[in-house]
């Protein structure tokens, strides 16, 4: 069983490539209410209402880390409940990684969608380069084919 912690980025990115539902491969998706409040002052994607998530408190007293409010409320709750931490945040991941807690990002998302077979191998590595050059996010030739090279594995 997946429990997995959102932040912001995968929700906006995955939303971008009409690929939001998507999100439903995890078996529990938890969003902090500080996440969602981020997702309002911009706009809510519509398609998050047809994905089941639970909206969970966070404390972030004992953290110690500088991210953004979303993020730190993220890996908050990720630490506090061994969930994997969903980001597209370099930062976020590299504080995630220095707590041992698993990380992964929207190409991550594709990966699991394609291996519990929600979507086909090549139309995950259209959503991958989808997310580079049609979206907000950054994201750089050598992680797009690596995760490319992760569909090929599984």
């Amino acid at each position: 069983m997946i429990l997995a912690v959102a932040d912001a980025g995968p929700i906006i990115h995955l939303d971008e490539i009409d690929a939001l539902a998507l999100l439903s491969v995890v078996d529990e998706l938890l969003i902090p209410q500080t996440v969602y409040q981020e997702l309002e002052a911009g706009m809510v994607p519509p398609a998050l209402e047809t994905i089941e998530y639970e909206l969970v408190e966070s404390d972030t007293t004992d953290l110690g880390v500088e991210l953004d409010p979303g993020e730190t409320a993220a890996l908050a709750v990720a630490s506090e409940r061994a969930a994997v931490l969903l980001t597209d945040d370099l930062a976020a991941r590299d504080a995630a990684n220095d707590r041992d807690v698993e990380v992964h990002g929207s190409i991550g998302i594709l990966v699991l969608a394609s291996t519990r077979g929600e979507l086909e191998k090549s139309a995950a590595a259209e959503l991958m380069r989808a997310l580079q050059t049609e979206t907000s996010l950054f994201v750089t030739d050598a992680v797009v084919e690596h995760g490319i090279s992760l569909l090929d594995e599984s």
